[in-house]
């Protein structure tokens, strides 16, 4: 059997420029980057198209160990479309180095479902990364060239240079380091440690999880990015008063730092297809999912009868809800339809069944498979009615893999429509490509075409207490009997209400293992209370995040992490990428 990184070799590339002429994009609407890969000016566009073709997005079942294959179905579903005559567009996120080289491998899609080429994909591509990178290090100098600034000169002497004295308290500082690389050595660090500067604590995260990264992803165009990134609180001066990127003068630079970042990647699918690429946040922190300019673009380059398909990260009680609360917010797009990626393995983990990683577990399997996919169904119910909860059609795509019986296949189709689903169907996208998710692309068609797109509306009004958005969320996604703030979660909401703040959308940082707060409850969680022990502040990306247990923000390598497999042939070539 090929890896996915032999698939993408051998495929025969379109030049990039083709595929861009072929949405209507002259040569002077990009700049290539290589032959295969692009950047879209932000004004091709508007006036390419009409903005009113269809907008899918694309979701999953509770995440488990053995993957699902969202990415994969995003991809091969835009090829399915293409297959029987429509004009779609693939738009992902840009997949991180840390997860690359770490444990998870990239996130190209897989198999005959994938961006192309993939190694271009999961390393540097266009720099994007590196961008948020420098622009979110930037203000960390700053930061701390103020606090020493400041600790040597006088009022005068600073009036003289035309600053004021921000005063800022050294203890308030949230606002850390990032870098594209999992290291938990960086996760709690102490700068300023010789005698110059201020010696404090601080942190460095990974670059996906910089507010920057977030700001990124929901910026409408270049000037809502000026604003949002002035707009960032970097912590509080003595007084008790927000302390702001603008505040410090650093925002316009970062905004110089992010121009040509703006503009979303144009690549292909293994069929040739266009796919844009573009921004990669958080699903748990931040929102984690592609950017609104991508999706903007993409939609407007499309016809009337067009499809533009998309993704959010984990399962839909995640990225999904973030997706329609957040994103859709303030992109001002509202989604057609939404596809539930399952997998009977998943399922039948969720049903309580071993994660078949050996002999045992496979012989245990299949002598009981049927009974665990069976219980496990209740957590594909409870996407369903996720998804129904924001009035979309849902349609439920299978990915079969080749040890899946047609009775198992058939139990979840069952199961998916009784619980609500428009539609269900087996996928055969990684095997087979386009032509293997045809079905799939003709559900979601009739869905579309039959609702209208359905009746789209928010969980929650932004005028709800902070409180009462968090009770929503746990209560009508999550199925949590209650919620319990700790103190210091609620000396925030009185804080954050105090300072204006209470009017933003807001974001669960939860795992993505559960439906609930443990990532050990699979399933369907049932009369648990959700704790809260922590409420944050990202004022740049414009939303409050309430902290549901221990979020890493920098993750740690493996002791065989993914890198020690990535290495250049005699040819030259890259191997082992995953």
């Amino acid at each position: 059997m090929k890896t996915d990184l032999e698939i993408s070799r051998n495929a025969q590339l379109r030049p990039i420029s083709d595929v861009a002429r072929e949405i209507g994009l002259a040569d002077d609407d990009i700049d290539l980057y290589g032959r295969y890969k692009a950047k879209v000016h932000l004004d091709a566009a508007p006036a390419s198209g009409s903005g009113r073709s269809k907008y899918i997005i694309v979701t999953a079942v509770t995440p488990t160990k053995l993957g699902e294959g969202k990415t994969l179905t995003t991809i091969g579903l835009s090829q399915a479309l293409r297959v029987i005559g429509k004009q779609s567009i693939a738009a992902i996120r840009q997949p991180s180095q840390g997860p690359t080289f770490g444990i998870k491998g990239g996130g190209a899609g897989g198999g005959y479902s994938q961006v192309v080429p993939m190694d271009d994909l999961n390393l540097h591509l266009t720099g994007d990364l590196h961008a948020v990178a420098a622009a979110h290090n930037l203000l960390a100098a700053a930061i701390d060239a103020r606090l020493y600034h400041e600790s040597r000169s006088s009022d005068k002497r600073l009036q003289r240079q035309g600053l004021e004295r921000l005063d800022i308290d050294p203890e308030s500082i949230t606002w850390g380091r990032v870098v594209d690389v999992n290291d938990r050595a960086l996760r709690d660090i102490v700068i300023s440690a010789s005698d110059e500067g201020v010696r404090r604590d601080t942190r460095f995260d990974i670059t996906a999880a910089s507010e920057v990264m977030a700001i990124f992803a929901l910026a409408t165009d270049l000037n809502d990015l000026r604003q949002r990134l002035g707009r960032i609180v970097v912590g509080l001066n003595k007084s008790g008063e927000a302390v702001t990127a603008e505040d410090l003068g650093a925002a316009g630079a970062m905004a110089v730092l992010l121009k040509d970042a703006l503009m979303p990647n144009l690549m292909q699918t293994l069929e040739g297809g266009p796919a844009l690429i573009h921004a990669g946040p958080f699903a748990n922190i931040a929102h984690g999912n592609s950017s609104i300019v991508a999706d903007k673009v993409g939609l407007n380059l499309l016809d009337d009868d067009g499809y533009l398909v998309t993704e959010s990260g984990f399962g839909s009680d995640c990225g999904f809800e973030k997706f329609c609360d957040v994103k859709c917010r303030y992109s001002g797009l509202r989604p057609d339809c939404v596809v539930i990626v399952a997998t009977v393995k998943a399922l039948k983990v969720h049903g309580g069944g071993p994660i078949p990683t050996s002999k045992k577990a496979a012989a245990v399997d299949a002598a009981t498979g049927l009974d665990y996919l069976r219980l496990g169904l209740g957590n594909l119910r409870a996407h369903i009615a996720i998804a129904r909860q924001f009035g979309l059609p849902a349609i439920v795509a299978v990915n079969r893999f080749p040890e899946d019986t047609d009775e198992e296949i058939a139990a979840v189709v069952a199961g998916a429509t009784e619980a609500g689903a428009m539609d269900a169907c087996s996928s055969e996208m990684w095997a087979r490509g386009g032509e293997g998710g045809t079905d799939l692309a003709q559900a979601v068609i009739a869905a579309c075409d039959s609702v209208g797109g359905g009746d789209f509306e928010f969980l929650y009004p932004l005028e709800d207490s902070i409180t009462g958005k968090i009770e929503t969320i746990a209560k009508r996604i999550y199925g949590a009997a209650g919620v319990e703030l700790s103190p210091q979660a609620k000396e925030r909401v009185e804080h954050y209400t105090r300072l204006g703040y209470a009017n933003l959308p807001l974001i669960m940082a939860k795992t993505h293992l559960s439906l609930s707060h443990d990532p050990e409850l699979f399933g369907v969680p049932e009369g648990f209370t959700l704790p809260v022990r922590d409420i944050r502040l990202s004022a740049g990306a414009g939303f409050l995040y309430a902290l549901c247990g221990q979020i890493l923000t920098m993750p740690g390598l493996p002791s065989l992490p993914g890198f020690m497999k990535v290495d250049l042939d005699e040819d030259g070539e890259i191997v082992g990428l995953s």
